[in-house]
């Protein structure tokens, strides 16, 4: 069956209403979409992964998710519910999967307060992908950020660096010439998610 159904899940300090654009998009060629708003800074993650079970309700499904969204989304899959098992593909953009250096660099010099839960998602060191949902991870290469100045000639979007977007057992890795928050907004980066969904 073909994936009719997205999870879109957005990154720290955000909330749901800036991915709106990119649901729209994804609405307009035919998709059902769940655009979930959590606190970034205290997830509460029985409460979101309820609502992700519910909307999956045994159908494919794919999940979209910027930056920290693709953590809360890995740790959806590794709770590992019966409805997990219905997600096929879950498509990143700028997500830290081997953790966020940035978040580090906060935590080492004090400034925990303004991550609070947060870190349990931004400091897990993954290297792989072990879940049979394929991973497709987008990243970007236009350093508008902090990162240039924390960590000096590194390849970024300005917040994640390239390195961090990339694991063992990815099905894609793409980069696109965008910032960490542009590439939300990008018609090129909606056309290629859109492709990827459709993609058998």
């Amino acid at each position: 069956m073909a994936i009719r159904q997205v999870v879109v899940l957005h990154g720290l300090y955000m909330s749901g209403f800036v991915m709106r654009p990119l649901c729209a998009r994804l609405e307009k060629s035919g998709l059902n979409i769940l655009n979930l708003t959590y606190n970034t800074l205290s997830p509460n993650r029985t409460a979101i992964f309820d609502k992700i079970d519910r909307f999956i309700n045994g159908k494919p499904t794919a999940m979209v998710c910027h930056s920290m969204g693709g953590l809360v989304a890995r740790a959806y899959l590794e709770a590992n519910s019966l409805q997990s098992k219905h997600v096929e593909k879950v498509i990143t953009l700028g997500t830290p999967h081997k953790g966020s250096h940035i978040a580090k660099q906060m935590q080492q010099k004090g400034f925990d307060m303004l991550l609070k839960n947060s870190v349990e998602f931004l400091l897990s060191e993954n290297g792989d992908w072990p879940f049979n949902a394929k991973l497709y991870s987008i990243a970007g290469d236009l350093p508008i950020g902090l990162m240039p100045l924390i960590a000096k000639g590194s390849a970024s979007d300005g917040t994640v660096l390239i390195d961090e977007t990339k694991l063992n057992g990815m099905a894609e890795h793409k980069v696109f010439h965008l910032s960490h928050t542009s590439m939300i907004y990008s018609r090129q980066v909606m056309d290629y998610i859109i492709k990827l969904i459709n993609q058998r």
